[in-house]
């Protein structure tokens, strides 16, 4: 039973991710803070991955600047891994993030 939520789960996230709405990327941040598991965290990063839209991509950008600590890291892992770093120098000369979160490898 557990794998089969797991599974309706993981195509639910990817669905989300896949959208690219900001609707569909709100939840996905929600999720973040609402759920605070390892299982939870992994599914969001894979399914924000995803985001390929410019309202989704613009949405993470808002977060960047504007979430929580934990939005705020997932949003600038999602810019690092498309170097967007122009998007990363932004956010740590405002303080939103520290030069560690923005440029670790």
């Amino acid at each position: 039973m557990g794998n089969r939520l797991f599974s309706s789960r993981y195509n639910e996230y990817i669905d989300l991710g896949t959208s690219g709405k900001k609707e569909d990327v709100d939840f996905l941040m929600h999720a973040l803070i609402s759920r605070n598991d390892l299982a939870t965290s992994k599914l969001v990063d894979y399914a924000l991955s995803l985001v390929a839209t410019r309202e989704g991509i613009e949405r993470l950008r808002h977060y960047l600047f504007n979430g929580l600590q934990t939005q705020r890291n997932y949003a600038a892992l999602f810019f690092k891994r498309r170097g967007h770093l122009d998007v990363l120098d932004e956010a740590v000369g405002l303080g939103e993030i520290d030069r560690e979160q923005a440029y670790a490898k």
